[in-house]
């Protein structure tokens, strides 16, 4: 099986269910190291997200919100919302293995256990979803972290914006979703929180693998200050981060592989660290 090829395929399958099942059969023949490599074959920048087939693509403005957590269309939606984002984040994962070549074996190691760990967060969300009557195609989604892909086609830029802006936002996120669960003390809501809390645990590990490549492309390329550099990529995609966040995970940020320096310039307010 040849490495680039195989995860090329897996991409552009558009049933989340098909997806994770090859995702899997292809990284157990990785871990068997059944695996050849074509360094040479250039990547294909997708012109879609592979979900645009199953689910109702609509611009952010347009997607269901998150609300009324007390009623089970209420639930439904927010774990729909989660869903995609996993969802997207599997297909981030796997691209990231997929468009960089001649990377060490480590890069591709950690990028295909976090697609085989957001593959397990998909599919337990996914349950919680079922089990209130409702699908992962259900409602509505936009393709934002689709275009963030699309927006960063070289390792700098990519291990910036994913993994140390997007996906270190969720663990921003993540404990106020919770909070707003704990208000119901009902046992459907115990099980969203436990399967948040995995979600945060886990992807705080997500965003130091994230921190470990983007400190690695900034000595590849010679940039002496890693955190300016981070702020001018992050600043040029998405205009107004600094100062722009009123609460921060200090601590989830700071096991994540942010200085306190990073958290001062990302927070509204003053912080301590």
């Amino acid at each position: 099986m040849e490495f680039f090829r195989a995860l090329e395929k897996i991409l552009i399958i558009p049933n989340p269910y098909d997806k994770i099942a090859q995702f899997r059969s292809f990284f157990q023949c990785y871990k068997d190291d059944a695996i050849i490599y074509d360094h040479g074959k250039k990547s294909v920048v997708f012109d879609r997200p592979s979900f645009a087939s199953y689910c109702k693509v609509v611009d952010p403005t347009m997607v269901p919100r998150r609300s009324r957590l007390g009623t089970k269309e209420g639930r439904a939606i927010l774990l729909h919302a989660i869903a995609h984002i996993e969802y997207s984040a599997i297909d981030l994962a796997i691209d990231a293995a997929y468009r960089f070549k001649g990377m060490p074996k480590e890069f591709y190691d950690d990028w295909l256990v976090v697609a085989d760990d957001e593959c397990r967060h998909f599919l337990m969300v996914d349950e919680l979803l079922q089990e209130l009557g409702y699908r992962y195609g259900d409602f509505e989604v936009h393709q934002g972290l689709f275009d963030a892909g699309r927006a960063t086609l070289r390792l700098l830029d990519r291990m910036a914006v994913v993994p140390r802006y997007l996906e270190a936002n969720g663990l921003d996120a993540n404990p106020k979703i919770i909070k707003k669960l704990e208000r119901f003390q009902d046992d459907f809501a115990k099980k969203m929180i436990c399967a948040l809390n995995i979600i945060l645990e886990e992807e705080i590990d997500h965003v130091k693998k994230g921190d470990r490549w983007f400190v690695w492309a900034c000595q590849k390329e010679g940039i002496e200050n890693p955190m300016a550099k981070y702020f001018e990529i992050v600043e040029r995609i998405y205009p107004g981060t600094i100062h722009s966040k009123p609460w921060i995970n200090i601590e989830a940020r700071k096991m994540a592989g942010f200085s306190c320096d990073e958290i001062k310039l990302l927070s509204s307010k003053k912080v301590s660290c």
